[in-house]
């Protein structure tokens, strides 16, 4: 099942998501529509609140960098085989330098800036088994991650832009929230 993408102004998108407890919903039934979802947007992630859940859940799928290089480009090594999903994760250590790289998110379609993010990370959650997983990331891998999971905390990329930067942004925000905005995929307005 492919879900309409929820839109920046719709306050699913600002809420600070719950656990899911085990056997609540079906995960890798919601795990499967949401990698049908994502992948009918040319997504590389997608929290649940994009989809209008506030549950914490994301998926990620790296290799679609990699499937979409241009000739002679390498491929990302952290993002080989890096297609997972993440249910009531918990960041434990953000290290390393902060890097800047230009984010773009599909509940804000045409809008793409730097951010700056630690390197690295160690996190823990649980698979759609319930198995319990730590692991560390880094580069791209930790990136994807830092943004999905930063969804499960009500925070869009935007907020962590330079405040000059999202002032010159305002208005196609303002556009985005009231539904004037092209994309090529079926997006949820929020309605007032």
């Amino acid at each position: 099942m492919i879900y309409p993408i929820v839109a920046y102004g719709d306050p699913v998108l600002r809420k600070e998501c719950r656990d899911i407890k085990k056997g609540e919903i079906d995960v890798k039934q919601l795990a499967a529509d949401m990698y049908e979802t994502m992948y009918s947007a040319s997504g590389v992630g997608l929290a649940a609140p994009q989809i209008g859940k506030d549950i914490r859940m994301f998926i990620v799928d790296g290799e679609q960098i990699n499937n979409n290089l241009d000739e002679g480009e390498e491929p990302n090594k952290s993002l080989i085989g890096f297609k997972k999903v993440f249910i009531n994760a918990e960041i434990l250590e953000e290290d390393g330098d902060d890097w800047a790289y230009e984010e773009g998110c599909l509940s804000i379609p045409d809008i793409r800036a730097d951010v700056y993010r630690p390197e690295k990370l160690t996190i823990r959650y649980y698979d759609t088994d319930w198995n319990l997983h730590e692991e560390e990331y880094d580069d791209m891998a930790a990136r994807i991650i830092q943004h999905e999971y930063d969804h499960i905390d009500g925070i869009l990329f935007t907020d962590l832009i330079s405040p000059l930067k999202k002032q010159m942004l305002k208005r196609k925000l303002g556009n985005i929230a009231k539904g004037i905005v092209h994309a090529d995929y079926k997006m949820r307005f929020y309605k007032k």
